[in-house]
């Protein structure tokens, strides 16, 4: 990965004026709108159409609001561990209108993300429009695409069903992990996806072999590494590892000062190397495979200091495994208790149909990540990988973005020209990033907004014209 990859994970996004707002309350209010997932991002799209009117209902297969956020959260979807804080200083991380209070931590852990979104849901009326321990079994389309206007069925798991104008899907690509077969059956001592662990405690005095070097995987290492026997982080690709302090200040409170549009890229990409170089050095000075490919940027306060320390120990990949034996592939092998996969995650969909809405190799074909093409009245909030910042401020685009299509305020383009569009998007990411799993829907804010506002823009222009009665393109 060149630095521009690098320099292309921070960028300025804060708030300042809105380019996506609406143009009125909604022409009909007794729309309903059928929600699933009560996470930041269900929480976000429930708030920002409720505020303009909209019947809304919320399905969360738990009995906690805040999904990934909720430690052991009842729905056993989150993924958090006990430990865990977020990667992006809170200003940066709250929703433009709802800011965290002052006294919370610069990086808010898992009990201040939880506590915040339930002060949101519950400031803005969304608590109430929850049904909890309403887990969706079906998704089902109940009309003719191009004939009909949009209606659909969502059908709970205890048989309750429920009709819908417009759908929203919230749940979520952090909840199906991906296990490495050879591990999980090869591996005779205890084996675990980063998913489910959840404390260091049972990791005490143990051997711990930890794949993986994305975030997961660098906390769950830093986590036992003090008080286990051994630590190993098995690194199969190279990645940058980026600071979450420089000069007593945030990261990307530095960094925004120059990570701009205007900004030319050769002076973005020097500027930020720099400063990685000044904290972290390069990454081969950490023992990590050399950075060939554009991969997703791992964030730690932690992890360089264990690995200098020698409480971790780098291993760039696993040949074999016998039993507790694992071989690497630099010819060392040694015995261990415990085998962590931290190998990531898929998009899991069970209650809607791949006919429907495919998603092949975890690529799932969206417009602008939002919108299925073929399927009007359905939308998608949070199926992305952001680069940078955080997630909360790519929902609250999409949901502000989105809303403009429900209220009618703008039409989107053919079914032709979003799966060209798509095409496009695809050849992107394969040309700029590694080819695994987890870059199939990766976005970089500083490209990915200006691209919303600029389909918005022209979608606006599509409304126009179908209410001087011209041809509108695809509802």
């Amino acid at each position: 990965m060149s630095p521009v990859a690098l320099a292309e994970t921070v960028h300025d996004t804060r708030p300042g004026p809105d380019p996506i707002k609406g143009s009125g309350p909604a022409p009909d209010t007794a729309r309903r709108i059928g929600i699933i997932g009560a996470g930041a991002s269900g929480l976000c799209a429930a708030k920002h159409l409720l505020e303009v009117g909209f019947d809304v209902t919320v399905f969360e297969i738990g009995t906690q609001v805040g999904g990934l956020w909720c430690y052991m959260n009842d729905s056993g979807r989150s993924s958090a561990y006990r430990t865990l804080h977020i990667n992006t200083a809170k200003n940066v991380t709250n929703f433009r209108d709802f800011p965290f209070d002052e006294e919370v931590q610069r990086f808010p852990s898992h009990e201040d993300m939880h506590a915040y979104l339930k002060r949101y849901a519950e400031h803005f009326g969304v608590m109430e429009r929850i049904r909890f321990n309403s887990e969706v079994a079906e998704l089902v389309p109940l009309f003719d695409p191009g004939k009909e206007d949009p209606k659909w069925r969502i059908v709970t798991v205890a048989g309750d069903e429920h009709v819908f104008d417009t759908v929203c899907v919230c749940t979520g690509h952090l909840t199906k992990p991906v296990h490495v077969p050879e591990f999980q059956k090869g591996f005779a001592g205890a084996y675990m996806h980063s998913h489910d662990y959840k404390e260091p405690e049972p990791m005490v005095g143990k051997r711990v072999c930890v794949v993986g070097i994305g975030n997961s995987a660098v906390d769950v290492a830093s986590d036992v590494c003090v008080n286990a026997e051994r630590c190993v982080l098995v690194a199969r690709s190279g990645v940058w590892i980026a600071p979450k302090m420089v000069f007593g200040v945030a990261f990307t409170d530095l960094t925004d000062w120059f990570m701009k549009r205007w900004v030319p890229t050769w002076l973005r990409k020097k500027l930020l190397v720099f400063l990685v170089w000044c904290v972290h050095g390069r990454p081969e000075q950490l023992g990590l495979p050399p950075v060939t490919e554009r991969v997703h940027a791992t964030s730690s306060g932690t992890v360089v200091n264990d690995i200098a320390y020698r409480r971790i120990e780098v291993k760039h990949g696993i040949a074999r495994i016998d039993g507790r034996t694992i071989h690497f592939t630099d010819g060392t092998s040694d015995e261990f208790d415990v085998l962590v996969a931290a190998t990531g995650y898929l998009i899991d969909l069970p209650f809607l149909s791949e006919d429907i809405v495919p998603r092949a190799n975890n690529d799932i074909r969206l417009w602008k990540r939002v919108i299925p093409p073929e399927w009007p009245g359905l939308y998608f909030v949070g199926m992305l990988n952001v680069v940078s910042h955080s997630n909360l401020w790519a929902y609250e685009r999409q949901v502000r973005w989105l809303r403009e299509f429900i209220l009618g305020n703008a039409v989107p383009p053919s079914v032709e020209e979003m799966n060209r569009d798509n095409d496009a998007k695809d050849r992107y990411i394969a040309r700029e990033f590694k080819q695994t799993i987890r870059h199939t829907i990766e976005e970089e804010p500083i490209r990915y907004f200006p691209e919303l506002d600029k389909a918005l823009k022209a979608a606006r222009r599509r409304a126009r014209h179908r209410d001087r009665g011209g041809a509108a393109g695809a509802a």
